[in-house]
């Protein structure tokens, strides 16, 4: 005697359920397309686009899928997280040799830049104001006393 299995439960809207039911319907000759568009509520040029869209859809989810691990963003990201935290033990112990090597051979460590925060002052340009006092007329000449006038 045969087992009959039930079908798995498919997620979706009712609405959406209620299309595919139309459509396999439709496909397997139990209603006509016309049929099928006016218990859906469609056009008929409507039920085909969307009968067209869900057999796509059929083929492309029987696609083989590739076998093995299949690569996310989130699994790429921890795994440059760990080659970053890889790469930064490795500096530090290169460095940490390094050190060791200049006090074997007596080299003094160059000391690191200090940078306290504070940023150098900018001091005036003063060749730019005397400039500027060159480029401008004497103070008497006429052209600077008519345009005061106007």
């Amino acid at each position: 005697m045969k087992t009959v299995r039930k079908p798995a439960v498919l997620s979706g809207s009712d609405a959406a359920k209620r299309l595919a039911v139309v459509i396999l319907e439709a496909l397997s000759g139990l209603r006509s397309p016309s049929q099928a568009s006016q218990a859906a509520g469609i056009s008929v040029a409507r039920y085909y686009v969307l009968e067209t869209r869900g057999l796509q859809g059929l083929v492309t989810a029987l696609e083989p899928r590739p076998k093995g691990k299949r690569r996310t963003p989130a699994g790429e990201l921890a795994t440059l997280h760990k080659e970053k935290g890889r790469l930064e033990r490795e500096l530090m112990r290169a460095q940490s040799l390094v050190r060791m090597a200049q006090r074997s051979m007596g080299i003094a460590a160059k000391p690191e830049a200090k940078l306290d925060g504070k940023k150098r002052r900018r001091r005036p340009v003063v060749r730019a104001l005397r400039a500027a006092a060159a480029l401008r007329p004497p103070a008497g000449s006429e052209k600077t006393e008519s345009v005061k006038k106007e």
